[in-house]
């Protein structure tokens, strides 16, 4: 009798060691980076530079007058530090506003795919020799504006997100003297592949995290809302373009204007006749806030004036 109670125990533990919880592993956390980007803001953040992406390649594909074609590589969050650190010693880097962000954002292209470029918009193959050297005057004039329609296609690109207004403030040799952000600053970098003809560069996009996290977020809540009051959305906007049916508009119906000389206007007296310049059998003008939509012919209706509309303004009398 004492064998068999002393393997139950035994059992019983066995089987509750077997149902203990798995232990969960710990999370790493860096301090670093407190705040990181949630799945739906890096989905935001990657439609928009796939955006900035088609537009910016049909830019320079008919500036340069050779096809190019961006192609956004990765979106990824880093230090300032660390995004420097990613750069040559010696790059193309031009920094711009990015009003209402208060940090500056910037765009890099590399020495010799900027001189690529210059090649191209001044006639060349744009061959892959090309040298890695800071730009003359001369030459910052002409890459210089194809570089400011490129940034000014960060407007369009973040249009759903935020309005934005790219003003070119510099430009930079050097990564270590551009004053964008603090070291530890964290940021938003987008990396693209240029592919001109069987060259491939990697050009990439630096935005301050912390200026667009305001309107990620925003936009995240507007796209919640926006479902739920869908349907009152709609019935408010039925409303409003009812109670536009109701809005009062003056409208007049007028002969065709006629020119005079100042001397004559002034001249004028009760019984003088001035002579109009409209046919007898051309329709009158009908205009609202002095634009004319409409032609008529007048009559009455009863005791009271009247016009009969006989074409729109789109057609010819």
């Amino acid at each position: 009798m004492t064998a068999p109670s002393s393997v139950t125990p035994v059992r019983a533990s066995s089987v509750h060691a077997r149902r203990r919880p798995a232990r969960t592993e710990p999370t790493p956390y860096d301090f670093r980076r407190p705040v990181k980007l949630s799945r739906e803001n890096s989905r935001t953040l990657q439609i928009a530079f796939e955006t900035y992406a088609r537009q910016t390649s049909i830019v320079m594909t008919s500036a340069l007058r050779t096809v190019c074609e961006l192609t956004l590589l990765s979106v990824e969050q880093l230090t300032y530090t660390e995004y420097v650190e990613t750069l040559a010693d010696a790059t193309y880097l031009t920094v711009f506003s990015l009003d209402p962000v208060q940090q500056p954002a910037v765009l890099e292209i590399p020495l010799p795919t900027t001189m690529a470029c210059l090649d191209h918009l001044l006639g060349g193959p744009g061959t892959e020799a090309q040298p890695a050297r800071p730009l003359t005057d001369l030459e910052s004039t002409v890459v210089g504006g194809l570089v400011e329609r490129l940034v000014s296609e960060v407007r369009y690109a973040f249009a759903s997100l935020v309005r934005l207004e790219p003003v070119v403030t510099g430009v930079e040799y050097s990564p270590q003297l551009a004053q964008v952000a603090a070291a530890s600053d964290p940021m938003v970098v987008a990396r693209f592949v240029l592919r001109r003809g069987d060259a491939e560069d990697v050009v990439t996009l630096c935005m301050s995290f912390n200026g667009l996290l305001p309107f990620l977020n925003a936009s995240g809540t507007a796209g919640v809302v926006s479902e739920r009051e869908r349907a009152q959305r709609e019935q408010a906007s039925a409303r409003l373009a009812e109670g536009f049916q109701e809005v009062p508009v003056e409208v007049a119906v007028r002969f065709r204007g006629t020119t005079a000389d100042p001397a004559d206007l002034v001249g004028l007296t009760v019984g003088d006749v001035v002579r109009l310049r409209h046919p007898a059998q051309a329709p009158l003008d009908v205009t609202a806030a002095d634009v004319v939509f409409a032609h008529a012919t007048p009559g009455s209706a009863g005791q009271r004036l009247a016009c009969l509309i006989v074409a729109p303004s789109t057609q010819e009398n």
